[in-house]
């Protein structure tokens, strides 16, 4: 191996990948805020615009210690939330992490789910986002769904 070859290897690890800039975080953190006030308000459009459109949406559900996984397109999720309820939708998400490397995004939270005013479970949601010509768009959200060990 050259010289020349070895040096440069050792300097490629120090070279500065696509950073984190405040401005991606802030664009993601609004992303995903929009995600829950469109829930909350039962628009299924805004919801749809979050989504690209080979997105997917999932649970990952522990029944009698067997684990499986549900994915599927968010079609589903985005007709039920146009649909008629009495209750509204209120997913009040807590400790939000985001991760960002150019045009990929990675966002966990906690997250407690109220039909009205009555908690109906919680978990931890896990969002995959990529920055599209019109903005960041989900291309994966799976959650957890426990009844038990939710925080106030």
């Amino acid at each position: 191996m050259t010289r020349a070859l070895f040096t440069l290897m050792l300097l490629l690890p120090a070279a500065p990948l696509a950073a984190q800039t405040p401005d991606a975080v802030i664009e993601v953190r609004a992303t995903v805020e929009r995600l829950f006030n469109a829930m909350r308000a039962g628009d299924s459009a805004s919801v749809r615009a979050l989504f690209h459109p080979g997105g997917r949406i999932g649970s990952a559900v522990v029944r009698q210690s067997v684990v499986s996984v549900r994915p599927d397109p968010p079609d589903g999720f985005i007709r039920a939330v146009g649909g008629p309820r009495q209750d509204v939708w209120d997913e009040r998400i807590a400790d939000l992490q985001i991760s960002v490397d150019g045009p990929l995004a990675t966002a966990w939270m906690e997250y407690a789910f109220y039909l009205g005013d009555q908690r109906s479970h919680c978990g931890v949601n896990a969002m995959q986002l990529v920055r599209m010509a019109e903005g960041w768009q989900i291309v994966s959200l799976i959650d957890t769904r426990r009844q038990e060990g939710c925080k106030a």
